[in-house]
């Protein structure tokens, strides 16, 4: 076994497979020598700042191949100005190595505008400002949705999702201010149901049952009645009826009176209103186990009332009187001290009749 190994033919093999397989080897160096040219090396030229034409211009010169690839907008730098290179500047490479240039676009990169609309302004606001958009003014209108977004504005025209902005551009929004009170339903009779549902919309109320005649749905019928009544007073976003025949409204004076002793209703304004009186508050009796303590009533002062003294008229009387003496004597008269009494007051006495004798 041994000296089969060793035979002449077999080291005579071995030697020939270790020189074809040293000769694959040195042309596959040199071949990769030849290849990639080496030990001819070219230093990367400087040409950051400079404009991408002018650093295209000089790469191409230089034998190196480029690549250029938008960095993120930068307003302190020139628009396609080169702010990066790799390799590095005044690296070692080879002949027809690419050089990647990074530089400033013209502007900011171009975002899809989000689809915001019919959606809470605070969810419309974050949703613009993640995707680098800018909320300018806010714009309310009339609208049965409050605080949603109605439409979105860029430079004063309508601007639809989807469409492609510059970053930080700046976007308006018209945001409902929710429905008017009180506002007069207009007068949809005689007109046809596109009409109608035009003017519905138009003034931000809601298109309900409509109703065909003929059941056909031909929206080019004439409304003869409606509900509510025309010129009655409503809220914004109520729901409005309407009936359509392919006859006039004169032609469907029945059918009008039919569907006003329905959805019209009448009051009597005849009957005598009921009147309610307003309860009147009593105070709570107090129990009888808590003794209760009145107050003493108010004495009033009596008033002494004077009656007035009627006179009573007497009859004249004849009456003789007789011859009275005269008494010389003198009187004597005694000074008293003045003393003063008090004495209580009489009432008043009647005048007595005096009694006359007739001789």
């Amino acid at each position: 076994m041994l000296k089969s190994l060793f035979h002449w033919k077999v080291l005579v093999n071995v030697l020939v497979a270790a020189l074809v397989f040293t000769g694959l080897v040195w042309l596959t160096f040199r071949w990769l020598e030849i290849h990639t040219n080496h030990g001819k090396e070219i230093a990367v030229p400087n040409v950051i700042n400079k404009s991408v034409h002018d650093a295209i211009k000089i790469l191409d010169d230089s034998g190196l191949e480029y690549e250029v690839d938008s960095f993120k907008y930068d307003p302190k730098y020139r628009p396609f100005q080169v702010l990066q290179i790799y390799p590095s500047p005044g690296s070692r490479v080879k002949d027809g190595r690419t050089i990647i240039l990074k530089v400033n676009p013209k502007t900011y990169a171009q975002v899809s505008v989000p689809d915001i609309l019919d959606r809470y302004k605070g969810l419309a606001f974050r949703q613009l400002e993640q995707v680098g958009l800018k909320v300018g003014d806010t714009i309310f209108e009339p609208s049965i949705q409050r605080d949603a977004v109605i439409r979105m504005m860029y430079n004063g025209s309508v601007l639809k999702p989807a469409t492609l902005l510059p970053r930080f551009s700046t976007i308006d929004l018209v945001i409902g201010s929710g429905p008017k009170r009180n506002i007069s339903v207009p007068n949809l009779v005689g007109l046809t149901v596109q009409q109608a549902k035009a003017l519905i919309t138009q003034n931000l109320f809601e298109v309900g049952l409509v109703e065909f005649d003929d059941q056909k749905n031909d929206e080019s019928d004439i409304v003869y009645c409606q509900d509510p009544a025309p010129f009655d007073v409503r809220d914004q976003g109520m729901q409005i009826d309407i009936w359509a025949s392919k006859k006039t409204p004169a032609e469907m004076g029945a059918k009008i009176s039919q569907l006003n002793s329905i959805y019209r209703i009448k009051i009597d304004t005849s009957a005598a209103y009921r009147t309610y009186e307003e309860p009147v508050y009593r105070a709570p009796v107090p129990s009888s186990s808590q003794p209760t303590v009145e107050a003493p009533a108010p004495v009033a002062p009596k008033k002494e009332v004077v009656q007035p003294e009627v006179k009573k008229q007497e009859t004249p009387k004849t009456t003789t009187e007789k011859p009275k003496t005269v008494d010389t004597k003198p009187k004597t008269t005694t000074t008293a001290s003045p003393s003063v009494k008090t004495t209580p007051t009489k009432p008043v006495e009647k005048p007595k009749a005096k009694k006359v004798i007739v001789e």
